[in-house]
């Protein structure tokens, strides 16, 4: 941050000077795609070996303008949080203190909460890690207002609501991640957290108030948390067939002061929050606590599936991108027939069409032969895929109540990419 610039609204911010510039679309866009890097020479690399190059895949990210617009999101929460707790304003240090003094003149800031929504697999959980990424995430200050010595500030943070959907289980993800964090970035930390995650008597509030103090002790700038539904009890995957068109199932909660701690933190320390979840997940939150207006008061993000060959982003970016990684001699010309079979066999599922990308080659290299073809794809659905072939068909119906039950299952189709002990 230029601290001369007379366009810089964050001016005498010690939080903010070293996040780095406000991006523009062009650089988020930058900034969020990974190309993973083609070898040379393929005629003379190994069919075996190609394959764990292919593994590569699973690393590329290409920019959606969904994914441009949670980066923007989480920058202005980032720099929004700061500007209320700017270490030289001493109201700052009541709230770290605990020392606050209610004003009765001027409204509470808002809540400053931002929530991403997706199916599995349509990339939402790396779309909010790249855009995060884009910031140190540990910030050493030699100097600091009212410490003596350095002082580290932590950007930000992400860890999972656990499967248990309990409050101490989340205190531990939360102090893990903490620790993790902080030891990544300076070598000589001592874990803040070992003697309370080496207790075996666990009190969830009293582990998540001590974490709390100390994000706000090292000016925390944003939190994110994954899988929000498992704040919830989720329908078995044997209740959720049973459902029929367009039949919400109740869902229950399964610790209630695990949500209100959350919600009790946002809405009163000034700290940015990010959820991010199934729609389940969201729809529940949104109709048990009426909580969505204030989860969403920085932005709403959806991240879809490819519906149709017609979609700009697959037709103009990702398949013309996804079709340079063939690892053959002679190549699958891009073509309207490829696209629609590979959304036919997907569902338009990102992370199903990275896998079915490296199947078709593994199809293709027990043929023996230097080439791929289209019945390539055909036999890796049938194989590698056939796991989630309910769910891809339930994903083409259309009908949220059928892919609602197959989500779980998205993971199934990764299991080949373990096993490389032969062609």
């Amino acid at each position: 941050m230029n601290k001369n610039d007379p366009f810089e609204p964050y001016q005498g911010n010690l939080l903010i000077e070293h996040l780095g510039p406000i991006p523009s679309v062009l650089q988020g866009a930058k900034i969020l795609t990974h190309l993973p890097n083609i070898p040379k020479n393929i005629a003379e690399i190994p069919y075996e070996i190609r394959l764990h190059h292919l593994l590569r895949l699973k690393d590329l990210h290409i920019a959606s303008g969904e994914g441009i617009k949670l980066l923007d999101t989480v920058d202005l929460m980032i720099r929004k949080s700061y500007s209320y707790r700017s270490p030289s304003e001493s109201q700052t240090w009541g709230i770290v203190t605990g020392n606050t003094v209610i004003s009765h003149r001027a409204p509470s800031p808002p809540a400053i909460a931002a929530a991403v929504v997706g199916h599995a697999g349509v990339g939402k959980t790396e779309a909010i890690q790249r855009a995060l990424s884009y910031y140190p995430q540990v910030i050493q200050h030699q100097k600091f207002p009212r410490i003596i010595g350095p002082h580290h500030q932590v950007v930000w943070i992400s860890a999972e609501v656990p499967a248990n959907g309990k409050l101490d289980q989340l205190a531990v993800n939360l102090m893990t991640a903490w620790d993790e964090a902080v030891k990544n970035a300076i070598p000589e930390y001592q874990d803040r957290f070992a003697e309370a995650l080496a207790s075996s008597k666990r009190d969830g509030m009293r582990m998540f108030e001590e974490w709390r103090q100390v994000a706000l002790s090292h000016f925390l700038g944003i939190f994110h948390l994954d899988e929000i539904q498992n704040f919830f009890r989720l329908p078995t995957l044997e209740d959720r067939r049973k459902r029929k068109n367009n039949q919400n199932l109740d869902l229950s909660i399964v610790e209630d002061k695990c949500l209100k701690a959350i919600l009790t933190f946002i809405n009163t320390y000034q700290m940015a929050f990010l959820c991010s979840g199934t729609p389940d997940g969201m729809n529940a939150l949104s109709k048990r606590f009426s909580t969505l207006q204030r989860l969403t008061s920085f932005g709403y993000h959806h991240l879809r599936r490819f519906e149709s060959i017609n979609d700009v982003e697959f037709r103009d970016t990702f398949l013309p991108q996804l079709v340079r990684y063939q690892l053959v001699e002679k190549k699958l010309p891009l073509s309207i027939e490829l696209a629609e079979l590979l959304l036919e066999l997907t569902g338009g599922v990102k992370r199903l069409l990275i896998v079915i990308w490296i199947a078709a080659h593994r199809v293709a290299f027990r043929r023996g032969k230097d080439d791929l073809l289209l019945d390539d794809f055909r036999v890796a659905a049938r194989t590698y895929l056939q796991p989630v072939s309910d769910a891809v068909n339930a994903i083409n119906s259309g009908r949220p109540d059928l892919m609602a039950k197959y989500d779980d299952m998205m993971n199934a189709a990764e299991s080949f990419l373990e096993d490389f002990s032969t062609i």
